[in-house]
């Protein structure tokens, strides 16, 4: 299912989260200027565009596991059973990796988007100047770790979208017609012998 084909519901999702990501991502590095965080070394060009897509793409992801109107209906058809899903190929526990790989990926673009010697693991590995000399050049290295990341996460979702949509919720119990009809038969069958048990005491 491609995003062409989204509810709005979805789209707002993804645009919720995106807002959400850019500032979690954004604010403690820095990228976004506030009262919280004092960057000691300057946000570089580059910094802005893998901090915008990276948050895009986290809100694309997030909003593939919202069912809309049409995916809630083929929800409550894949709860009929499990056969189903495995004949089309697709698996709800596949599901887990890609939810690992954003994890990962938005952790990574945090690291390639920070300040390389505000990252107090990184200045005790490397110290201050190491930190400058290799962590800050392998930086754009891992922003496109992050965004390859992401972007192959989001693919996979859209692409098993269909096969193993969200569940709309748990499926209604059914009606206890069952119970009734044999409540309504036994009642049945003892109204008869009860009024031939009457008959047969009146002639006596």
């Amino acid at each position: 299912m491609g995003v062409r084909a989204w509810a709005p519901r979805q789209w707002l999702v993804a645009a919720v989260v995106a807002v959400i990501a850019a500032a979690v991502v954004g604010v403690p590095t820095g990228v976004v200027p506030s009262p919280l965080y004092a960057r000691m070394t300057p946000v570089l060009w580059w910094n802005y565009p893998v901090w915008i897509v990276s948050s895009v793409l986290m809100g694309l992801l997030a909003a593939t596991y919202a069912a809309g109107p049409g995916r809630a209906r083929k929800g409550a058809g894949a709860r009929e059973g499990a056969g189903a899903r495995e004949a089309s190929g697709a698996d709800p526990a596949r599901t887990g990796p890609r939810g690992a790989r954003a994890i990962a990926a938005g952790a990574l673009s945090v690291f390639a988007v920070g300040c390389p010697v505000c990252n107090q693991l990184v200045v005790l590995a490397l110290g201050t100047s190491g930190a400058m000399s290799y962590w800050a050049p392998a930086q754009p290295v891992l922003a496109v770790a992050s965004v390859a990341l992401l972007a192959h996460a989001l693919v996979g979702r859209l692409r098993t979208a269909d096969a193993c949509p969200v569940p709309a919720g748990p499926a209604p119990a059914p009606p206890p017609a069952a119970d009734a009809a044999d409540g309504t038969a036994d009642g049945g069958t003892d109204t008869p012998g009860a009024a031939g048990t009457t008959t047969t005491m009146s002639s006596h």
